[in-house]
This record gives C-alpha cells, structure tokens and sequence, in this order.
C-alpha cells in the first residue's frame, strides 16, 4: 500500500507586496506552484491513497482566488480515481460556528473525503481504515474523540491516523488556538500503521516513534523559516513501513553577510550568483551608529539587482553603542528620518510627506520645550 502525505499547504497565502506579470501577488503564486508539483507528482506516483493533513488553505474564508485554484486542482486529483482524504487545520477552520467550514465545498466530489467537523471521524475502505482527527477549537474535547479513535482500530486492515497539531512542545507553531495532542495518549500511535501529521511546517519524525511524521509545509508562510527544503512523504506500508521524502523546488532563501569593520573589501567578495529570484537576507555586521547612517537600505538592495526581495538587517557592535551614544545627540533625528524616507520612497511621495513629517517634529520640540 502506497501512500502520499502532504500538508500545509496554506492556499492563499501572501506576503512581501510583490505582484508578478499575471497581477498577482508573487508569494501567492508561490504557493499556487508548490501545489501544482504536488499534483503532477501524484500522476507520476499513483499512490493507492492521497492524504492532505490540513491546513489546505491559509485562512478560514479564503479569497476567490485560492478557493478557484483548489477546487481546478482536486478536478484534476479527483479524476484519477484515487482515494483522497482532508482534514481541517487550525488556519482553515472557523472559530465560531456561525461560519460554514471552508472544506465543505469538497462533499460531492467522487474521490475527496473530508473531516472539518472538530471530531472524531472514521474513513473506512477495504483494506484500510483512516482515523481522522481535524483541528479542535476546543481541546476539552480531545480525550473522547481520540478514545473513538481508539475504539474503531481493526486488526484486520490497515488503520491510518491523521491529525493536525502538536505532538509535544517541541513542535509547537506559538499560534493562536493550536491544539496540543496529550501526551498521556501516544501509546495509541504503537496501534496504527502510520501516523501522518500536519501543523508543524518541517518534514520530521516524532521522537521515539518509527511510524510518526509530519511532512512539513510546502512553503514558507514566514521568512523566519529559513528550510530550503520542502516537499512531501510517500509511505509504503507492507510487511513494515518505508518512508520517503521527496523534495519540490520552491523559491530559494539566501543569507548573506557584509562586515561593515572592512566594507568595501566584504562587498568585493560578496557572492549573488546563487540569488537570482530568491529571498535575500542580508546582514549588516559590525556596524557603529555612525556608520549605519552612510549605509542605505537601497544601496545594499542594488547589489542583488536579480532577486525577488532582499531585507536588511543591522548588528551592531555592542562595544561601541554606549560609546557613540553621545555622537549620536549630535545628530538631527528629524534629519535622519527625512533621509530613510527619501531613499524608501519616490520623489513626489517625499516631497508630499516631507512638510507633515517636519510639522509632526516641530510639535514634538514645543512638547519637549513644555515639559522641561
């Protein structure tokens, strides 16, 4: 028995304001991508089963857009006449109940079974049994829902457990409402076959257990994730379980570092051949106060001419902050400011925000002036 296990899929994301030729924002198509491979790897494969462990869509009440794309996409999954299950994460289910879950939409589709319900749901074929447990909105619930699952295992065939939360603090996403799987009931996982998980957003195995693993997110819903690998889980089940994960290509990230002690040598040096549409990172280190003023975003910015977006972070050297703190009084803050926004900004939007920002400094002086 083969199965494809994929997860977090978050259709609809979007994020860093760039909008690509077909006016879309470029990290939504992203996503859109990422998806689209796993469909052709699912041609390609031809598991026995596909299970998606939730999180289909970023938010509960996605845009027409991703809710178009998913249901061209599960056309296409569905037409293949392979058994295909969904269970709701946390991001795709409403938080009160006078919203329908989004996943509904999926109920007359031939091959794609679905449990948003927050409980316990039982997907039964002849050789297998999925015991699906979608996200909880309340985890009071849990402990019945999980003894339903319990008490539905059969011997007698394969039985899959799919859930979408954390099993132990170490895979914790610190978001609002996850559920936290109670420890007290991880010996059921040693009654099932495979247990597939989604909410954590790396492809891992779970502690001691050989049949536990989240496949991971198919991109990156924050740039703090800095995983360049990315991808999806076919597990065989036979006499035991292989596992294998194979990897999609998304959008690459790339850190980089300028030492700001020997700027122009660490520029000269700076590799960006390996930038080219990616996600930058670039970090200022060794940077003085002083410094850091005579250094741009922009200027940095411009020497990854051939990347999607490059962010700037600043490290300073802690020995000489205290030490330039009086240089610093020396500088106008006013001043200072007008400068980032003139480099962040067009020239017309400058010379439109330059009064009021100077307005907004003049009212602050005649406050300071008062209450001294």
């Amino acid at each position: 028995m083969k199965i494809l296990h994929f997860s977090d899929t978050h259709l609809g994301f979007n994020d860093l304001d760039i909008i690509n030729s077909e006016n879309i924002n470029q990290r939504e198509a992203d996503f859109y991508d990422a998806f689209s491979q796993i469909v052709e790897q699912i041609k390609i494969i031809k598991p026995d089963y596909i299970i998606h462990t939730g999180d289909l869509f970023h938010r509960s009440s996605p845009s027409n857009r991703a809710i178009t794309f998913a249901l061209e996409k599960f056309l296409e999954i569905d037409s293949l006449d392979i058994p295909c299950i969904l269970i709701a994460g946390n991001h795709s289910t409403p938080r009160t109940n006078l919203s329908s879950p989004i996943l509904r939409i999926f109920e007359n589709f031939k091959n794609i079974f679905v449990s948003y319900n927050q409980e316990y749901k039982k997907i039964e074929f002849d050789d297998v049994i999925f015991h699906t447990l979608p996200h909880l909105n309340d985890d009071t619930k849990a402990l019945t829902q999980i003894e339903l699952c319990e008490a539905n295992i059969n011997e007698s065939k394969k039985n899959i457990m799919m859930m979408h939360c954390s099993v132990g603090a170490w895979y914790l996403m610190q978001e609002f409402g996850e559920w936290v799987y109670p420890s007290n009931k991880e010996y059921i996982f040693s009654k099932m076959n495979y247990v597939a998980l989604g909410h954590w957003h790396g492809f891992s195995s779970v502690g001691k257990y050989e049949n536990v693993y989240y496949s991971g997110s198919l991109e990156r819903t924050s740039l703090n994730d800095k995983r360049n690998s990315k991808g999806f889980i076919v597990a065989t089940i036979n006499e035991s379980l292989t596992i294998e994960y194979k990897e999609i290509n998304i959008r690459a990230i790339r850190q980089k570092e300028i030492d700001c002690e020997d700027y122009e040598t660490s520029i000269e040096s700076l590799d960006i051949s390996d930038c080219i549409n990616a996600i930058v990172e670039v970090k200022l280190k060794n940077l003085t106060p002083l410094g850091s003023i005579d250094i741009s975003n922009k200027q940095i910015k411009d020497l990854f001419p051939n990347s999607m977006s490059v962010s700037v972070k600043r490290e300073f050297k802690k020995s000489d902050i205290n030490q330039n703190l009086q240089n610093l009084e020396a500088i106008s803050l006013e001043e200072g400011f007008l400068e980032h926004i003139k480099e962040e900004s067009k020239e017309l939007e400058y010379e439109r925000l330059k009064p009021k920002i100077q307005e907004l400094f003049s009212k602050y002086e005649e406050l300071s002036y008062d209450t001294n």
